[in-house]
């Protein structure tokens, strides 16, 4: 009499991770803006239990912000802030962590319950598990990547952060994708070759590389030069360019190089985008598939329009973070149409 059929199981399990994976684009949205903000090295110590509570009275809040005091970012950069000035910063990174232990406990428990109630389909509970602990595993990536900033140079690394960022973009597409098995356990659009199925794949790829190239771009502050378009002040090809020795370490470290890139991977992305558009529209795919399509075109021209004016407005913080966030719904859309073209 209580037996719930396993679509409607299906149906709650993808409700709750889509619950799940938009408070983790929340996270990797806050991230971009604590790093703007230059809060990230606000919080000096690492308390995965006990950090969930902040500091409570005035003789606590003193206590961290004299603490804070004794790192290189308040002696280099913040020298003479204030306890109001510090309490600002501490807000930023306080939530963001706050969110790693909120999407935490809402994953965990209810992948508990699933568990007990026997309503995960089965080949589920690997994926479950592997979520969970790619998601601990960013926990700890976090504090890493906070560390290198807390000695000598009052900055976090670039290859750290966009580690950092990168794996919390792939906890997000998996995430989603097994939305995805579980809502659309059977759909594959036959209309479409392989080759655009191997295209599809390409483009998120390419996607996700455009986002890691994102966070080199705020890592190193390659955003406030060159605030021009479509030329580099003036030069297509600026002075400079590939310029520090051994050469491949201009990808990482040379703001000219690091913002160039960023360019072209735009170029590249939106030019592949419109053409892969077009050749699957004219494959006279389903209902389903267009709409991933007309949902990935409004998004590129969002994300472009936002790449844009954060770059001519010199990286104001709520442009900056939508921008981030459109990058994360253009590789939504992106996902959704793998998911609609490939093999099952």
């Amino acid at each position: 009499m209580n037996h719930v059929p396993q679509p409607q199981h299906n149906r709650q399990l993808a409700v709750w991770l889509l619950v799940c994976a938009f408070v983790l684009f929340c996270m990797i949205v806050l991230g971009g803006v604590t790093r703007l903000t230059g809060s990230g090295l606000s919080m000096v110590e690492w308390k995965p239990l006990m950090g969930a509570i902040p500091p409570l009275s005035d003789a606590q809040w003193q206590e961290t912000f004299d603490k804070y005091k004794q790192f290189p970012e308040y002696q280099q950069v913040n020298r003479g802030m204030d306890l109001a000035g510090f309490k600002r910063i501490f807000a930023y990174e306080y939530a963001h962590r706050l969110l790693g232990r909120i999407i935490g406990l809402i994953f965990f428990v209810p992948m508990v319950f699933f568990w007990w109630k026997k309503r995960i389909p089965a080949g589920y509970k690997p994926k479950l598990v592997a979520l969970f602990g790619l998601g601990a595993l960013q926990g700890l990536l976090g504090w890493y990547m906070v560390m290198s900033g807390l000695v000598d140079v009052p900055r976090v690394s670039q290859y750290r952060l966009i580690a950092h960022l990168g794996l919390a973009v792939i906890i997000y597409g998996y995430m989603l994708w097994v939305v995805f098995d579980l809502l659309f356990p059977s759909h594959a659009d036959a209309r479409a070759g392989s080759r655009l199925k191997r295209v599809s794949f390409a483009l998120s790829g390419l996607l996700f590389v455009m986002i890691l190239s994102g966070g080199l771009v705020s890592g190193i502050h390659a955003g406030f030069v060159y605030n021009t378009f479509p030329l580099m002040n003036g030069h297509f090809f600026p002075p400079g360019l590939y310029g520090l020795t051994p050469t491949w370490t201009s990808i990482f470290q040379d703001i000219t190089t690091v913002q160039f890139n960023h360019r072209i991977l735009a170029y590249l992305l939106t030019v592949s985008i419109l053409g892969f558009a077009i050749a699957v529209l004219r494959a006279g795919v389903d209902g389903r598939t267009k709409a991933g399509i007309f949902a990935m075109l409004a998004m590129l021209v969002v994300q472009v329009s936002l790449g844009i004016s954060t770059l001519l407005l010199v990286v104001p913080i709520p442009l900056a973070a939508a921008h981030q966030g459109g990058a994360i719904l253009l590789l939504t859309a992106s996902l959704y149409v793998c998911h609609c073209l490939k093999n099952n």
